[in-house]
């Protein structure tokens, strides 16, 4: 169980810091800069968020989050004197967005006034005890609790668009809230997007489906979290000039079975290369580099990727369980481009982060098919692109860095003036909500 006073403290800072960022907003009201902007933080019982944080180690099958409470969700730091490098558990995302948004320079205490109003429920924990509970079948009722709240208490605020100006963060694939409310039991998840009274709210999702237009995928937190913008120029400068010895690189598990699949291909391509390739007539550099890790070893340890990837030119990206991966935002923060085998596993996916305009100029995408079924290697392909051209995609890369980290809370004016993935988010957001008129 969470320590108690590591929940007391977490809980008494959101009252004191909602408190006084509240009253401060009062006073500024008039500021012609928050026109069109104002948020309005929905006042939830703590059973809907903090209360939930005790239970971090209740449920089986699923790792126990307790210990990456820390630093309001980022996680322990991964060594003692860091300032940017933490142990993320990104399922914490929903307290992470919780915290930061409280620093959001347009929260109005009034919904009268707001464009949008920020729902702080801890969906992907909550959801656990549905899954897991008492009652294993109870996943058709997620979201009961909370929307007879909502349509109860102060129901003028729901009702006014009936949902349509609210959103929240859910910390899980869109897909892990989409059981049909008619299967019974439920293969996984819960049904809570199946709910037809939130199909008006919008839902900031890990990975989203691509037909309900209220899912909006948003990335994964990594590990780095920088404070100020001197520490993260520094670690610009640091990804600059890191050493590429490595062609591409694949951090991941799977592709050990005998049936043919993506990861099976690059596990066979990089395990079987023990050559090196040319790239200068004085340097050789390796065709591929492979950090395993299945069975979730390097999931709070980004010691062991984040290395690899400063030394890589390319990250290989293949879809999983799912089409996403957090290892596609690692890279990036490792200046790593990105190279993808389908649309979905990011291309059709986050828009707001990674536009999709802009995709070829920052990342690769090689068919699946045809690496798996046409004989073609990938390392060819890669070595196939000039060397200007890879150069070119790395400062590309680099340069969408600041859109998909999450800077700490409490970071410094430097660079709160640089937006990140939160800030994304929330004007995604209000785009989206003014957008239905």
């Amino acid at each position: 169980m969470a320590s108690t006073s590591t929940v007391t403290t977490l809980t008494i800072f959101f009252f004191v810091c909602f408190i006084e960022l509240t009253v401060s907003q009062q006073i500024s009201t008039v500021d012609s800069e928050c026109t069109g902007r104002w948020i309005h933080i929905r006042t939830l019982p703590s059973r809907f968020n903090l209360d939930l944080l005790s239970t971090c180690n209740h449920y089986p099958l699923t790792d126990d989050l307790c210990p990456y409470l820390a630093n309001h969700g980022l996680g322990p730091k991964t060594h003692t004197r860091t300032r940017s490098w933490y142990r993320t558990d990104p399922l914490l995302l929903e307290l992470i967005f919780h915290r930061r948004i409280l620093e959001y320079p347009c929260l109005t205490p009034d919904p009268n006034l707001a464009s949008a109003v920020y729902l702080p429920y801890y969906a992907g924990i909550d959801s656990l005890r549905y899954l897991y509970g008492s009652d294993v079948n109870s996943s058709a009722d997620h979201g009961s609790d909370l929307l007879s709240f909502l349509t109860q208490d102060s129901p003028e605020i729901w009702s006014r668009r009936s949902g349509h100006d609210h959103f929240l963060v859910m910390a899980r694939p869109a897909w892990d809230f989409s059981q049909p409310l008619t299967v019974d039991p439920p293969i996984w998840g819960t049904s809570f997007l199946e709910r037809p009274e939130f199909f008006n709210l919008t839902a900031l999702t890990l990975e989203s489906r691509f037909w309900p237009w209220q899912e909006q995928a948003v990335p994964y937190p990594t590990s780095f979290h920088p404070h100020s913008l001197p520490f993260l120029e520094s670690w610009i400068r640091r990804v600059r000039r890191s050493r590429r010895t490595s062609l591409m690189l694949f951090a991941g598990g799977g592709g050990t079975s005998s049936t043919p699949n993506i990861r099976r291909s690059i596990r066979l391509e990089c395990t079987n290369v023990t050559e090196t390739e040319p790239e200068t007539s004085s340097e050789k550099i390796k065709t591929c580099d492979f950090v395993d890790c299945s069975n979730g070893i390097c999931e709070h340890d980004p010691i062991r990727f984040m290395r690899p990837m400063l030394q890589s030119s390319f990250c290989l990206q293949p879809p999983g369980d799912t089409p996403t991966r957090k290892a596609t935002f690692d890279g990036i923060i490792a200046g790593c481009i990105p190279v993808f085998f389908e649309d979905q596993t990011a291309k059709m996916q986050y828009g707001w982060h990674l536009p999709e305009e802009e995709f070829s100029e920052f990342s690769v995408t090689i068919t699946k098919e045809d690496v798996v079924f046409r004989g073609v290697r990938i390392a060819d392909v890669l070595m196939s692109i000039p060397k200007e051209e890879v150069a070119r995609m790395r400062e590309r890369v680099i340069e969408m860095m600041p859109r998909v980290m999450y800077r700490r809370h409490g970071a410094s004016m430097g660079l709160m003036n640089k937006k990140d993935a939160v800030d994304i988010a929330i004007d995604g957001v209000l785009q989206k909500i003014s957008s239905r008129g």
